[in-house]
């Protein structure tokens, strides 16, 4: 298969199509992209069933392969393989554009490590798609994927994005977004927002209001996929929702979630401009108070 205008791959290698696919009605895949699946020798797909249902709804009949979050480095070599022996692989993801806040990426960056050429067939993107029927500024953004789901991850998530004054666009699922906004809410303060649900499908919804009021809309949690654009931080250097938190509790969450003593400091020193000797010693303390904690281990 040879591809107008794509500059030509290693002699004997293949090509990996990163192909972008429908988040919901069948009918967005692009004449290209079914031309693409059409003609691979292989799919490589985060879910077979998923995109066996896709293949089967435009009568295309390919091999597929798996590759998703737990496939093993082997796994993964053994496609880019393929790739050396002359494939052409189509990377395909249960929706929207691979690489995009799913395991793809690993593939994608293996395929470019090992100098083979990688095509991307654009599509289909929630983030995207969300962001244009926000109403927020649409330019610039920042996309943040799917927030950690627990603990000091979480905590420094919310801390590590509070202050960017431009569009944050995040995923979540429906089971969580009523804590997530709260914790928008808390970090980030009160600020406008979209919550995009089951976009491109029969029950696509568009919320467009206040955190506030989303979290009163969706108290019960919800239903489908949800992509959630919320505005940029005030021009204020402290935004709303960091003057809840003192700069120790930020501190205390860095450090406990593993980030060196002086990355800490400096990320505490941005968002709080707390003087630097104040963050360094409130570090060694917290530091020094971990190391002397017994070890509450069974074994010896």
């Amino acid at each position: 298969m040879k591809e107008r205008g794509r500059t030509p791959a290693k002699h004997g290698a293949g090509t990996l199509y990163v192909v972008a696919t429908p988040i919901g009605n069948l009918q967005d895949i692009t004449l290209r992209a079914l031309e693409i699946l059409r003609s691979v020798g292989y799919v490589v797909a985060e879910d077979t069933r998923h995109t066996r249902k896709l293949l089967t709804a435009h009568q295309i009949r390919v091999p597929i392969l798996s590759f998703h979050a737990h496939t093993s480095a082997e796994g993964l070599g053994r496609i880019v393989d393929l790739l050396k022996k002359g494939a052409q692989i189509a990377l395909v993801t249960d929706a929207g554009t691979p690489g995009i806040s799913d395991p793809g990426v690993a593939l994608i960056q293996e395929t470019v490590r090992h100098d083979l050429p990688v095509v991307p067939i654009p599509g289909p993107s929630a983030a995207i798609a969300a962001l244009i029927v926000s109403g927020l500024a649409s330019q610039p953004f920042a996309f943040l994927g799917f927030p950690p789901s627990r603990g000091a991850h979480r905590t420094k998530f919310f801390l590590q994005y509070a202050s960017l004054s431009m569009t944050r666009v995040l995923y979540e699922s429906p089971r969580r977004l009523p804590r997530t906004l709260q914790d928008i809410l808390d970090h980030w303060g009160n600020l406008r927002l979209a919550v995009a649900r089951e976009l491109t499908k029969v029950h696509e919804q568009v919320f467009r209001g206040t955190v506030s009021h989303a979290l009163d809309v969706y108290k019960e949690g919800t239903r489908g996929e949800v992509t959630l654009v919320v505005e940029g931080a005030p021009a204020a250097l402290k935004s709303e929702g960091l003057q809840n938190v003192s700069w120790k509790e930020t501190l205390q969450a860095y450090l406990d979630q593993g980030d060196s003593l002086r990355h800490a400091v400096e990320e505490v020193q941005k968002l709080y401009r707390v003087r630097r000797r104040d963050a360094y010693q409130a570090a060694l303390h917290f530091k020094r108070h971990k190391d002397e904690e017994p070890d509450k281990g069974g074994f010896s």
